[in-house]
């Protein structure tokens, strides 16, 4: 269960400052003495439900809707909850985790390497520099010097199972598609974010990958709604978060809005959850992050619809 570190803690406390709610507060002077009150963000820490550690895998099936962001700023959002974090990167032909967390440039090891023998798994874990004893990175993306080593889900496996004493979560990014690459990244998790975005080819392939999870044994499975356009949904153009959820029957665990700031911050190797002041993609991702860790989702609502403009001139009376 929770260690001590987690237990609702003084909010008065500096430890305890996260980001979910605001209290806006004021700075006076009395009587000689400073009251000092800024504008901060506290509340409690959250319980971790369920028994840590916690493997995650975050999937999607169709590439390109989000799922190495979301895994990015959902890792980083736990290592600031004070949770102890592994993101793997599972993608063994192309990596792209480690651009997102910025960390590019130290990645010199991969379990490959620790399997193989020339290094112990502790030395393939990348520290991140901002959170450095919380949040680490593994990747398994073979290089010309690794060993031919077969990949597959006991190699995973045993990876997973050598983190699990030292980390609250293991969060996996699976590789897109269904082929052996998602059947390897898979097979450690007892619980899956699926991330999708409200066009009708990523629901396709999305419906299918559920259907695979769930005969994988992974019954814990939450739904990320990505790249959301409210002015779009209003006017017939984007199906609603309402609509998705009815076709994949998934409980919500976000809804993240689309965000000119995502290039930026990906170019940059920040996550959006270190944007200040916030955006609304890092605040959908924060939130998301706390969901995750209490086992809590959330409640879509409706988007009023747009009434479309009345033709006027004499086509209108022609019909």
């Amino acid at each position: 269960m929770a260690s001590s570190s987690l237990l609702p803690p003084n909010p008065l406390s500096p430890k305890t400052l996260t980001p979910t709610k605001a209290l806006t507060l004021k700075t006076t002077r009395r009587r000689g003495r400073t009251l000092t009150r800024s504008s901060i963000q506290w509340n409690r820490k959250p319980e971790v439900a369920g028994k840590i550690p916690r493997v995650v895998v975050i999937t999607s099936g169709k590439g390109g809707v989000g799922k190495t962001t979301t895994a990015a700023n959902l890792s980083l959002s736990l290592a600031r909850l004070g949770l102890r974090v592994a993101a793997i990167d599972a993608d063994a032909g192309l990596r792209n985790l480690d651009l997102l967390l910025g960390l590019e440039s130290r990645v010199n090891l991969t379990a490959l390497d620790a399997l193989s023998g020339h290094c112990r798994l502790d030395q393939a874990l990348v520290p991140d520099r901002r959170f450095p004893s919380l949040l680490h990175l593994l990747c398994i993306s073979k290089s010309r010097s690794s060993p031919k080593l077969p990949l597959n889900s006991k190699t995973l496996l045993w990876v997973v199972d050598a983190l699990k004493p030292s980390k609250d979560f293991i969060v996996i990014d699976c590789p897109a598609g269904i082929d052996a690459g998602f059947i390897t990244a898979i097979a450690p998790a007892d619980e899956a974010v699926l991330v999708t975005t409200p066009d009708i080819t990523a629901l396709r392939d999305a419906d299918r990958v559920v259907g695979l999870l769930e005969c994988d044994g992974i019954k814990d499975i939450k739904m990320m709604v990505n790249r959301v356009r409210t002015d779009m949904i209003r006017g017939e153009d984007m199906m609603s978060v309402l609509d998705v959820q009815e076709m994949l029957g998934l409980p919500l665990l976000g809804v993240v809005p689309e965000d000119a700031e995502v290039i930026r911050s990906t170019n940059r190797g920040q996550p959006l959850v270190l944007n200040r002041p916030p955006t609304p993609a890092g605040l959908a991702f924060e939130q998301a992050a706390w969901r995750l860790v209490e086992g809590d989702t959330m409640t879509a609502v409706m988007v009023e619809e747009e009434e479309k403009p009345k033709r006027k001139g004499w086509f209108s009376f022609l019909g």
